[in-house]
Protein backbone atom coordinates (compact mmCIF):
# COMPACT_ATOMS: atom_id res chain seq x y z
CA UNK A 1 0.00 0.00 0.00
CA UNK A 2 1.33 3.49 -1.14
CA UNK A 3 1.48 6.55 1.59
CA UNK A 4 -1.19 8.17 -0.34
CA UNK A 5 -3.56 4.71 -0.11
CA UNK A 6 -2.60 4.40 3.33
CA UNK A 7 -3.67 8.41 3.88
CA UNK A 8 -6.61 7.84 2.41
CA UNK A 9 -8.02 4.56 4.01
CA UNK A 10 -7.31 6.07 7.64
CA UNK A 11 -8.46 9.61 6.16
CA UNK A 12 -11.99 10.32 8.69
CA UNK A 13 -14.94 9.85 6.39
CA UNK A 14 -16.37 13.49 5.16
CA UNK A 15 -19.74 13.75 7.86
CA UNK A 16 -22.97 13.50 5.84
CA UNK A 17 -25.34 16.03 6.44
CA UNK A 18 -28.23 16.19 8.29
CA UNK A 19 -31.91 16.52 7.00
CA UNK A 20 -31.80 19.62 8.39
CA UNK A 21 -28.63 21.18 6.84
CA UNK A 22 -29.68 19.17 3.57
CA UNK A 23 -32.49 21.51 3.62
CA UNK A 24 -30.83 24.58 4.40
CA UNK A 25 -28.10 24.04 1.44
CA UNK A 26 -31.28 23.41 -0.93
CA UNK A 27 -33.12 26.16 0.19
CA UNK A 28 -29.98 28.92 0.11
CA UNK A 29 -29.72 27.12 -3.54
CA UNK A 30 -32.89 28.17 -4.60
CA UNK A 31 -32.60 31.24 -3.45
CA UNK A 32 -29.47 32.09 -5.39
CA UNK A 33 -31.53 30.29 -8.54
CA UNK A 34 -34.56 32.80 -8.03
CA UNK A 35 -32.30 35.79 -6.75
CA UNK A 36 -29.77 35.17 -11.06
CA UNK A 37 -33.90 35.26 -12.33
CA UNK A 38 -34.62 38.51 -10.81
CA UNK A 39 -30.97 39.90 -11.68
CA UNK A 40 -31.96 39.03 -15.25
CA UNK A 41 -35.22 40.70 -15.10
CA UNK A 42 -34.87 43.86 -12.84
CA UNK A 43 -31.27 44.21 -12.43
CA UNK A 44 -29.03 44.29 -9.59
CA UNK A 45 -29.84 47.56 -7.75
CA UNK A 46 -33.49 46.37 -8.38
CA UNK A 47 -32.63 43.41 -6.48
CA UNK A 48 -34.77 42.19 -3.43
CA UNK A 49 -35.24 39.64 -0.83
CA UNK A 50 -38.87 40.09 -0.39
CA UNK A 51 -39.17 39.53 -3.99
CA UNK A 52 -37.35 36.46 -3.80
CA UNK A 53 -39.44 34.83 -0.54
CA UNK A 54 -42.60 35.80 -2.80
CA UNK A 55 -41.48 33.66 -5.55
CA UNK A 56 -39.82 31.43 -3.14
CA UNK A 57 -43.56 30.87 -1.62
CA UNK A 58 -42.07 32.20 2.00
CA UNK A 59 -43.07 34.86 4.20
CA UNK A 60 -40.03 37.82 3.64
CA UNK A 61 -38.96 37.15 7.31
CA UNK A 62 -38.07 33.21 6.95
CA UNK A 63 -35.51 34.41 3.78
CA UNK A 64 -33.79 36.07 6.37
CA UNK A 65 -32.71 33.22 8.23
CA UNK A 66 -30.81 32.08 5.39
CA UNK A 67 -29.84 35.35 3.95
CA UNK A 68 -29.28 38.16 5.97
CA UNK A 69 -29.33 41.17 3.70
CA UNK A 70 -29.83 41.90 -0.19
CA UNK A 71 -25.84 42.93 0.39
CA UNK A 72 -25.57 39.34 1.38
CA UNK A 73 -27.45 37.81 -1.77
CA UNK A 74 -25.23 39.65 -3.91
CA UNK A 75 -22.72 38.27 -2.58
CA UNK A 76 -23.91 34.65 -3.09
CA UNK A 77 -24.66 35.23 -6.63
CA UNK A 78 -21.06 36.74 -7.46
CA UNK A 79 -19.54 33.65 -5.83
CA UNK A 80 -21.93 31.20 -8.06
CA UNK A 81 -21.58 33.48 -11.36
CA UNK A 82 -17.80 33.22 -10.78
CA UNK A 83 -17.40 29.92 -9.65
CA UNK A 84 -19.85 28.66 -13.23
CA UNK A 85 -17.64 31.63 -15.48
CA UNK A 86 -14.46 29.25 -14.03
CA UNK A 87 -15.55 26.11 -14.13
CA UNK A 88 -16.57 26.23 -17.91
CA UNK A 89 -13.33 28.23 -18.52
CA UNK A 90 -11.11 25.01 -16.69
CA UNK A 91 -13.48 22.43 -18.83
CA UNK A 92 -12.36 24.48 -21.95
CA UNK A 93 -8.49 24.32 -21.08
CA UNK A 94 -8.55 20.77 -20.56
CA UNK A 95 -10.16 19.75 -23.55
CA UNK A 96 -6.89 21.34 -25.28
CA UNK A 97 -3.20 19.18 -25.18
CA UNK A 98 -1.58 20.57 -22.51
CA UNK A 99 1.23 21.62 -25.39
CA UNK A 100 -1.06 23.97 -27.22
CA UNK A 101 -0.70 27.42 -25.34
CA UNK A 102 -2.29 29.12 -27.86
CA UNK A 103 -5.11 26.97 -28.53
CA UNK A 104 -5.25 26.25 -24.57
CA UNK A 105 -5.55 30.05 -24.91
CA UNK A 106 -8.28 30.69 -27.59
CA UNK A 107 -10.53 27.88 -25.51
CA UNK A 108 -9.98 30.24 -22.83
CA UNK A 109 -11.29 33.39 -24.23
CA UNK A 110 -14.36 31.34 -26.42
CA UNK A 111 -15.47 29.97 -23.18
CA UNK A 112 -15.72 33.21 -21.37
CA UNK A 113 -17.36 34.77 -24.49
CA UNK A 114 -20.14 32.04 -24.61
CA UNK A 115 -20.94 32.64 -20.89
CA UNK A 116 -21.25 35.84 -20.97
CA UNK A 117 -22.92 35.66 -23.94
CA UNK A 118 -25.34 33.21 -22.04
CA UNK A 119 -25.64 34.95 -18.82
CA UNK A 120 -25.53 38.40 -19.74
CA UNK A 121 -27.10 39.84 -16.54
CA UNK A 122 -24.09 37.60 -14.23
CA UNK A 123 -21.90 38.72 -16.56
CA UNK A 124 -23.45 42.37 -16.18
CA UNK A 125 -22.85 41.73 -12.34
CA UNK A 126 -19.59 40.49 -12.61
CA UNK A 127 -18.06 42.75 -15.15
CA UNK A 128 -20.38 45.79 -15.34
CA UNK A 129 -21.28 49.13 -13.09
CA UNK A 130 -20.50 48.48 -9.88
CA UNK A 131 -23.85 48.13 -7.59
CA UNK A 132 -25.15 51.40 -5.81
CA UNK A 133 -23.94 51.10 -1.84
CA UNK A 134 -22.40 47.72 -2.38
CA UNK A 135 -18.69 46.49 -1.28
CA UNK A 136 -18.06 42.91 -2.34
CA UNK A 137 -16.47 41.13 0.81
CA UNK A 138 -12.56 40.35 -0.74
CA UNK A 139 -12.11 37.09 1.55
CA UNK A 140 -15.37 35.47 -0.22
CA UNK A 141 -14.95 36.85 -3.62
CA UNK A 142 -11.10 36.95 -4.21
CA UNK A 143 -10.59 33.73 -5.23
CA UNK A 144 -13.38 32.85 -7.42
CA UNK A 145 -13.38 35.67 -9.03
CA UNK A 146 -9.73 35.40 -10.03
CA UNK A 147 -9.92 32.19 -11.77
CA UNK A 148 -9.85 32.98 -14.90
CA UNK A 149 -6.82 35.04 -14.70
CA UNK A 150 -4.91 32.54 -12.29
CA UNK A 151 -5.98 30.12 -15.37
CA UNK A 152 -4.16 32.59 -18.11
CA UNK A 153 -1.57 32.99 -16.28
CA UNK A 154 -0.61 29.36 -16.00
CA UNK A 155 -0.99 29.22 -19.85
CA UNK A 156 1.39 32.16 -19.82
CA UNK A 157 4.02 30.71 -17.19
CA UNK A 158 3.60 26.80 -18.98
CA UNK A 159 4.26 28.56 -22.56
CA UNK A 160 7.73 30.04 -21.14
CA UNK A 161 8.94 27.52 -19.43
CA UNK A 162 8.18 25.21 -22.88
CA UNK A 163 9.88 28.13 -24.73
CA UNK A 164 7.25 28.90 -26.58
CA UNK A 165 6.42 32.42 -25.04
CA UNK A 166 8.27 35.45 -26.54
CA UNK A 167 8.43 38.41 -28.38
CA UNK A 168 9.85 39.56 -31.63
CA UNK A 169 12.57 42.46 -30.76
CA UNK A 170 11.38 44.59 -33.02
CA UNK A 171 7.58 44.63 -31.34
CA UNK A 172 9.24 44.96 -27.76
CA UNK A 173 8.08 47.92 -25.66
CA UNK A 174 10.10 49.40 -22.75
CA UNK A 175 8.79 48.44 -18.78
CA UNK A 176 8.71 51.60 -17.17
CA UNK A 177 10.93 51.96 -14.15
CA UNK A 178 7.39 52.71 -11.89
CA UNK A 179 6.12 49.85 -13.35
CA UNK A 180 8.35 47.68 -12.39
CA UNK A 181 8.08 47.11 -8.79
CA UNK A 182 4.04 46.14 -9.14
CA UNK A 183 5.21 43.97 -12.01
CA UNK A 184 7.85 42.20 -9.60
CA UNK A 185 5.27 41.97 -7.20
CA UNK A 186 2.80 40.34 -9.46
CA UNK A 187 5.43 37.47 -10.36
CA UNK A 188 6.29 36.77 -6.47
CA UNK A 189 2.67 36.28 -6.17
CA UNK A 190 1.82 33.77 -8.82
CA UNK A 191 6.00 32.40 -8.23
CA UNK A 192 6.17 33.02 -11.57
CA UNK A 193 9.39 32.76 -14.22
CA UNK A 194 7.52 34.78 -16.98
CA UNK A 195 9.77 38.13 -17.57
CA UNK A 196 8.60 41.67 -16.13
CA UNK A 197 7.83 42.41 -20.05
CA UNK A 198 5.62 39.68 -20.69
CA UNK A 199 3.77 40.28 -17.38
CA UNK A 200 3.02 43.52 -18.69
CA UNK A 201 1.82 42.12 -21.70
CA UNK A 202 -0.08 39.63 -19.98
CA UNK A 203 -1.90 42.70 -18.34
CA UNK A 204 -2.88 44.14 -21.47
CA UNK A 205 -4.30 40.84 -23.21
CA UNK A 206 -6.35 40.32 -19.69
CA UNK A 207 -7.89 43.39 -20.04
CA UNK A 208 -8.13 43.53 -23.72
CA UNK A 209 -9.74 40.41 -23.48
CA UNK A 210 -12.49 41.22 -21.01
CA UNK A 211 -13.41 44.24 -23.05
CA UNK A 212 -14.04 42.30 -26.45
CA UNK A 213 -16.28 40.46 -24.43
CA UNK A 214 -18.12 43.12 -22.60
CA UNK A 215 -18.19 45.38 -26.19
CA UNK A 216 -19.78 42.35 -27.82
CA UNK A 217 -22.12 41.47 -24.29
CA UNK A 218 -22.91 44.90 -23.65
CA UNK A 219 -23.82 46.05 -27.72
CA UNK A 220 -20.94 48.47 -27.77
CA UNK A 221 -20.18 48.34 -31.47
CA UNK A 222 -23.62 49.18 -32.17
CA UNK A 223 -26.27 46.72 -33.67
CA UNK A 224 -25.66 46.63 -37.70
CA UNK A 225 -21.53 47.21 -37.50
CA UNK A 226 -20.40 43.38 -37.74
CA UNK A 227 -22.41 40.52 -38.80
CA UNK A 228 -20.33 37.90 -37.90
CA UNK A 229 -19.24 38.46 -33.78
CA UNK A 230 -18.11 35.08 -33.28
CA UNK A 231 -15.28 35.60 -36.24
CA UNK A 232 -14.62 38.98 -34.78
CA UNK A 233 -13.75 37.96 -31.59
CA UNK A 234 -11.26 35.11 -33.50
CA UNK A 235 -9.84 37.46 -35.05
CA UNK A 236 -9.49 39.89 -31.71
CA UNK A 237 -8.04 35.91 -30.19
CA UNK A 238 -5.30 35.62 -33.09
CA UNK A 239 -4.18 39.04 -32.33
CA UNK A 240 -3.84 39.08 -28.26
CA UNK A 241 -1.87 35.70 -28.09
CA UNK A 242 0.62 37.51 -30.93
CA UNK A 243 0.74 40.18 -28.46
CA UNK A 244 0.96 37.83 -25.51
CA UNK A 245 4.25 36.25 -27.04
CA UNK A 246 2.18 33.04 -27.92
CA UNK A 247 3.85 30.53 -30.51
CA UNK A 248 2.07 27.83 -32.30
CA UNK A 249 2.61 24.32 -30.59
CA UNK A 250 5.80 23.05 -31.91
CA UNK A 251 5.22 19.89 -34.03
CA UNK A 252 5.47 16.41 -32.33
CA UNK A 253 8.08 14.29 -33.45
CA UNK A 254 6.78 10.60 -34.11
CA UNK A 255 10.13 9.60 -35.44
Amino acid sequence: MTDTEKTDATAEPARALTPRQRARTQTVADIIRLGRRHLALHGAAALSLRAVARDLGVVSSAVYRYVESRDELLTLLLIDAFNELGDDVDAAIEAVPADDHAGRFTALGRAVRTWALREPASYALLFGSPVPGYNAPAERTTVPGTRVIVALIGILESAFRAGRLAVADAVRAEVPAALQADLEAIRAQFGLTVPEELVARGVLVWSALFGAVSFEAFNQYGPDTFSAPAELFDHHLAVLAGVAGLQLRAPRDDG
